[in-house]
């Protein structure tokens, strides 16, 4: 079962205008009682309307309130949550490790709740049909753009994944109506793919973004768009470490819903590349 409704609501809860918000806030100070109450009956509770019960579920991204209802229901029966944990001064090596491991898992299971699936149906279709990805993120972004690219190439698809803005504005600047930009940025507010997908779109080149979750105007400019959680990571937050490991993540889900569309050419081409590695590496 779909959950996740309530980190939704807390992570757009202020970008919400007010009468949503006013639904939002009734929501997340209860949340058992609204399992059992209509459009109309939460509209009446937070002192608003059912209509911008409508408009806050669409914000949110989601298929109406049955979807955010059948969502806060998993909520609600799930298993409490350790959340994120930074470290201490002199903490043992052992204690990191701990920490690390259960960070990592909160970020991606967070994550998991956040996949609207049929965003990631468009984005599968679109990849699969175009002829060049460009792929474009900065700092630890650009080691999932890198990622994304290697994963592609396997499998007889082009793609780039360049760091200077002026190449990508070329590669932009020559792509034809089958080419897809794809923008990278955990916040979504990253200047230079704020840039490059202003630049795409406005050569009506298509594009997917990958932000955390909500509105970003990176998310804005694109036609598609992919989420991870917005985890709240721990202040140090090493090479940004839980929300790198929930794009990696989301990419991953990316490139195997691609391979079982396309599940024979994909075979053949990880053959085929595979042999070609042996042979760099025996000489046969």
């Amino acid at each position: 079962m779909a959950a996740g409704g309530l980190k939704m609501i807390r992570n757009m809860l202020e970008q919400l205008p007010a009468s949503e918000r006013k639904i939002a806030e009734f929501i997340l100070s209860n949340p058992q009682a609204i399992l059992n109450c209509t459009v109309h009956d939460i509209g009446l509770h937070a002192h608003t309307s059912g209509a911008a019960v409508i408009r806050m579920c669409k914000s949110l991204g989601l298929n109406g309130f049955q979807d955010l209802k059948v969502r806060i229901a998993a909520d609600l029966v799930k298993p409490v949550e350790q959340g994120y944990r930074d470290i201490e001064p002199g903490e043992s090596f052992f204690s990191i490790a701990q920490k690390t491991t259960s960070n990592s898992i909160q970020s991606i299971r967070d994550s998991e709740e956040m996949i609207n699936y049929d965003e990631l149906e468009r984005a599968v279709h679109t990849l699969s049909a175009a002829q060049n990805v460009h792929f474009f993120g900065i700092g630890a972004s650009n080691i999932i753009a890198k990622d994304a690219q290697q994963k592609l190439l396997r499998v007889h698809k082009n793609a780039t994944a360049f760091t200077d803005t002026h190449l990508v504005a070329t590669l932009i600047a020559n792509a034809n109506k089958d080419d897809l930009v794809f923008g990278i940025s955990h916040s979504g507010e990253t200047t230079e793919v704020i840039k490059v997908m202003s630049l795409a779109k406005e050569r009506g080149v298509k594009t997917i973004s990958l932000t955390k979750y909500g509105q970003s105007t990176v998310s804005d400019l694109a036609d598609i768009n992919l989420f991870t959680a917005h985890s709240g990571e721990a202040p140090f937050r090493s090479a940004a470490t839980s929300s790198r490991l929930a794009q990696l993540y989301l990419m991953d889900i990316l490139f195997l819903s691609m391979a079982t569309v396309q599940y024979e050419d994909t075979i053949a081409s990880i053959d085929k590349t595979r042999e070609a590695i042996r042979f760099i590496k025996e000489g046969k």
